[in-house]
C-alpha cells in the first residue's frame, strides 16, 4: 500500500495550525478576559465571636441555651444565685434611711445651735450691761471692788460662751452648707451604694450581647463563676467575613473597593457570593506570629508572602447561605490592572460611629432611682 506523503503532509500542517490557533485563543483567553483577575483558595471564613462573661462572682443555677442554639440580643442566656446580691441591696437601703436621718438631725442640730448663739447674746449683752451699771456704782463708791470684780468676770465668761456657741454653730452649719438634703454628700454616697447593689443585683442575670448563634458552652448549672470568666460565645451570622491570603506577587493593582467572588467548600459552586476589598492588612501572617522569622540571620532563602485581604459579604447572602468560621473558601479578585498598591489601598475615612455596639448588657437605671427618690422623701421629712 502505497502512503499518500502529500495528503499527509496536509494532515499534518493542519494538526499543528489548530494547536497553534488553540494556544493563541487559550493564551488570548487568559490575558485579555482573566489578565486581571487574581484567585486562591488560601482564605477563610471569620467572623466576630462575642464572649458571654460573668460580670460578678456567683453560683450558677440556671442556663437556658446550649450551643448552635439561636438567640437574640438581650435574651437570657443563664441565670445566677442573688441571695446575697438582694440582701447587700436591702442592706444599701436600710443604709440610705439612716443616713438621711441623720442628716436631718443634723439639721435639727444646726437649728439648736442657732438658738444658742441667740441665747448667749442675749446674755452676753446683759452681762456687759450689769458690768457697766456696777463700774458706775463704783466710781461713786457705792459698791465694794470685789463685787464689781465679779460682774467683770461673769462679763467675759459670756463672752467666751458667746464665742463658743457661734463656733458650734459654724462647724454645723459647715456640714450642712444650705444645702438640700438629698443633694447632701454623705446622702449622694449612700444613694450611690444603693444603686451599686442594685446593678450588681441585676447582673445576676446573664443577657447575649448581640443576636446570633451559642458556641463554645463550657457553663454547667451548679458552676460557681468569676467575674469575668467566659461562660459561652454568641456569634452573629451577618457579621462574617473572608481572609484570603494572596500572594504578594498578586497585590498589584488591588485597592479597596474592588469586586470579590467567594466560592465556598461547604456549598460549592451553586452559591457563589458576592464580596468587595474593604481592608488589607498591615502585614504578612509570619510578621505577626508568636516567633515571627529573622531574615537577617545565617542562611537566608527568599519565600514568597502572603498578605491577607478582608473580603466583606453581603448579608443578605450570609442570611440566606449562612456559613461558618474557619470554613474554607476560594477567593477571585478582579483587581483593576493598576499598580496601585501603597497608600490608595488604605483607608483614609474617619470612622465617625462605632463599628459595632450593644446596649444589651447596659443596666437600667432609672427604676432605682424612684427608689432612692422614694427612701430619701419618707426618711427626710420634717
Amino acid at each position: 500500500m502505497k502512503i499518500d506523503f502529500k495528503n499527509k503532509k496536509i494532515v499534518i500542517t493542519s494538526i499543528i495550525i489548530m494547536i497553534i490557533t488553540i494556544s493563541l485563543v487559550t493564551l488570548a483567553y487568559r490575558y485579555l478576559l482573566l489578565g486581571n483577575v487574581q484567585t486562591t483558595d488560601d482564605a477563610y471564613v471569620a467572623g466576630n465571636i462575642n464572649p458571654v462573661s460573668a460580670l460578678i462572682n456567683g453560683s450558677v443555677i440556671t442556663v437556658n441555651h446550649t450551643d448552635t442554639e439561636f438567640v437574640k440580643e438581650g435574651d437570657v442566656l443563664a441565670v445566677l444565685d442573688d441571695t446575697d446580691a438582694q440582701l447587700a441591696y436591702k442592706k444599701s437601703k436600710h443604709n440610705l434611711a439612716y443616713v438621711v436621718r441623720q442628716t436631718q438631725q443634723l439639721a435639727f442640730q444646726n437649728d439648736q445651735l442657732e438658738a444658742d448663739v441667740r441665747q448667749a447674746k442675749i446674755a452676753y449683752s446683759q452681762a456687759v450691761t450689769d458690768y457697766e451699771r456696777q463700774n458706775g456704782l463704783s466710781r461713786d463708791a457705792l459698791i465694794a471692788r470685789m463685787a464689781l470684780e465679779h460682774y467683770r468676770n461673769k462679763m467675759s465668761s459670756q463672752k467666751a460662751a458667746l464665742d463658743a456657741a457661734i463656733q458650734q454653730y459654724k462647724a454645723s452649719k459647715a456640714l450642712l452648707l444650705d444645702t438640700p438634703i438629698n443633694e447632701q454628700p454623705q446622702v449622694l454616697q449612700a444613694a450611690d451604694a444603693v444603686r451599686e447593689a442594685w446593678i450588681t443585683l441585676q447582673r445576676t442575670v446573664i443577657r447575649s450581647p448581640v443576636t446570633g448563634y451559642i458556641a463554645e458552652r463550657n457553663v454547667q448549672v451548679g458552676q460557681t463563676v468569676s467575674a469575668g470568666q467566659t461562660l459561652m460565645s454568641v456569634i452573629p451570622v451577618e457579621q462574617m467575613w473572608v481572609n484570603a491570603n494572596f500572594k504578594e506577587t498578586q497585590l498589584s493593582g488591588v485597592s479597596l473597593g474592588q469586586k470579590v467572588t467567594i466560592i465556598s467548600d461547604i456549598y460549592g459552586d451553586e452559591v457563589p457570593y458576592e464580596g468587595h476589598v474593604t481592608g488589607i492588612n498591615m502585614g504578612t501572617g509570619g510578621s505577626f506570629s508568636l516567633l515571627p522569622a529573622q531574615n537577617a540571620t545565617g542562611n537566608w532563602i527568599k519565600v514568597v508572602q502572603r498578605v491577607p485581604v478582608r473580603v466583606a459579604l453581603n448579608p443578605a447572602q450570609l442570611l440566606e447561605h449562612p456559613l461558618r468560621i474557619g470554613l474554607s473558601t476560594t477567593a477571585k479578585l478582579y483587581s483593576s490592572g493598576q499598580n496601585e498598591v501603597g497608600d490608595e489601598t488604605l483607608s483614609k475615612h474617619v470612622i465617625s460611629t462605632p463599628a459595632l455596639s450593644s446596649k444589651a448588657l447596659v443596666v437600667e437605671t432609672r427604676g432605682i432611682e424612684s427608689v432612692i427618690t422614694g427612701i430619701i422623701a419618707r426618711n427626710g421629712a420634717q
